[in-house]
This record gives structure tokens, C-alpha cells and sequence, in this order.
């Protein structure tokens, strides 16, 4: 089976109006997966670090520089035609304004709204372990 390494940011903010955690959640606009709500991120490269990817791919991505602040854990998952890799990282935004490059819809959800979203399968396994540490 193909296996795939990636780095998702899981990107945090604080609401300034309701001061709730919130996560930024991002809607693939391509692929076997279109439609479905991920953690923004893409594949490692062979001569960087899982933080130095989610650096780089967010800054592809949604144009925004972000600092990776810890890894939450890695998600192990086997897709019908893939093994899945993902080191989930804690990220804040240091600048940029988020603008959707890749992804179809992009929105900010609280931790009460977390499950609300279509989540793809592997993303949908960190979900319990950001309710637990935020």
C-alpha cells in the first residue's frame, strides 16, 4: 500500500468577541475527498521537519505565516488506497490574512461546533484530543 507523510495545522485563535477557542477549518476543493472538511496541510519533504512543513504549506496555502507551537500527536490511518502519516501541530498565526489558495470554504469553529463538519476520516481522529487540551 502507498503510504503519504503530512503535516496538518491545527491553527488556533481566541475570538475577540466571544473570547472561545476557535480552529480555523479548511473545505478540499479537489480530488477523491472534495467537499470534505480537513486541518490545512500538505506532504513532508524529504529534507524537512514535519513543524518546517506545516510552515511551508500554510504559507502555499492560505498565504499566512504561522508559528508551530507543539505537535499534538500523529494520526495513523488507512485510506482504501493510501496509509495516512499525519503529525497534527498546534499553530498560531504570526501574519497574513488566510486566503484560501486551495481549498474551496474555510471557517472558524468552536470546540462546541467541532463536530459539526463533514471531517475527513483522519482528521475527524484528533478531534477528541483537542477537546481534552483546550
Amino acid at each position: 500500500m502507498k503510504k503519504i507523510t503530512v503535516s496538518a495545522a491545527v491553527i488556533l485563535r481566541t475570538n475577540p468577541q466571544t473570547h472561545k477557542h476557535e480552529i480555523l477549518a479548511t473545505q478540499r476543493g479537489y480530488g477523491d475527498f472534495k467537499g470534505g472538511w480537513e486541518f490545512p496541510g500538505g506532504k513532508i519533504e524529504s529534507d524537512e521537519t514535519p513543524e518546517e512543513c506545516i510552515v511551508r504549506e500554510i504559507r502555499e496555502e492560505l498565504a499566512t505565516v504561522v508559528k508551530a507551537e507543539k505537535t499534538l500527536g500523529v494520526v495513523e490511518y488507512d485510506y482504501p488506497a493510501f496509509h495516512l502519516t499525519m503529525h497534527c501541530i498546534l499553530c498560531s498565526v504570526v501574519s497574513g490574512d488566510l486566503t484560501l489558495l486551495e481549498h474551496e470554504d474555510a471557517k472558524w469553529v468552536t470546540l462546541e461546533t467541532l463536530y459539526s463538519l463533514n471531517w475527513l476520516p483522519a482528521d475527524r481522529l484528533i478531534l477528541d484530543r483537542l477537546l481534552s487540551i483546550l
